[in-house]
């Protein structure tokens, strides 16, 4: 296996510029002291060879051009007013101390970001308050407060196996989850269901945004 380069930056100031990570080979690291201002950030790699840490991002835009799965580490950035473009999965943005001891878990925080042009799958806002932010539409759709809504989705009939599998599980989730992303062909492929069928359930409820 070849050596990664890394690629660092820390202890900066960044204004107007565009930073392409985008080399396989690279590992790229948004690091300690980065402040990233009015930046457009183009990410091409896989979560595994992108830290981010104790950075922050201020009216930024963030395009996503692979697919970004799993990537926990934004919830150690602190964002605001930056934009989204592109699939991400399985990542989680916010103030989550409980997740680590490090003190890029105290700094992280959202508000004012725009996911309105990203396809959110699997995403959670932890402790900061979603009202601040533009979700994507349908097929995405976002339940908010989750975890104090969960009682009162489970007492309606979900297609296929998806109250079964993940709804009646939204109690277990951690307490910081304030707002659910998910993207609704993957919800009905993995739970036996339409999109269709999903949508005529959430409709009914004004705390589910689509």
């Amino acid at each position: 296996m070849a050596w990664l380069e890394n690629v660092i930056y820390k202890n900066q100031e960044i204004e107007n510029e565009r930073l392409e990570l985008t080399d396989k080979n690279s590992l790229y690291y948004l690091s300690t002291n980065l402040t990233l201002r009015h930046c457009t950030v183009v990410l091409k790699v896989p979560a595994s060879r992108l830290i981010i840490n104790q950075a922050r991002f201020i009216d930024c835009t963030f395009e996503v051009k692979q697919e970004l799965k799993n990537h926990q580490q934004w919830i150690g950035a602190s964002l605001k007013g930056c934009r989204f473009k592109g699939r991400l999965s399985g990542c989680d943005f916010g103030h989550w101390p409980e997740y680590g001891d490090g003190p890029e878990y105290q700094m992280g925080a959202i508000e004012d970001c725009d996911f309105s042009e990203a396809r959110l799958d699997g995403c959670r806002i932890m402790g900061s308050d979603p009202a601040t932010m533009r979700f994507p539409k349908w097929p995405c759709f976002t339940i908010l407060e989750p975890v104090g809504r969960a009682s009162e989705l489970s007492r309606v009939k979900w297609p296929g196996r998806f109250g079964r599998v993940v709804v009646e599980n939204l109690h277990k989730r951690p307490f910081a989850t304030r707002s659910l992303t998910e993207y609704a062909p993957t919800i009905a492929r993995q739970f036996e269901t339409t999109p269709e069928e999903i949508r005529a359930v959430i409709e009914q409820f004004d705390f589910i945004v689509y």
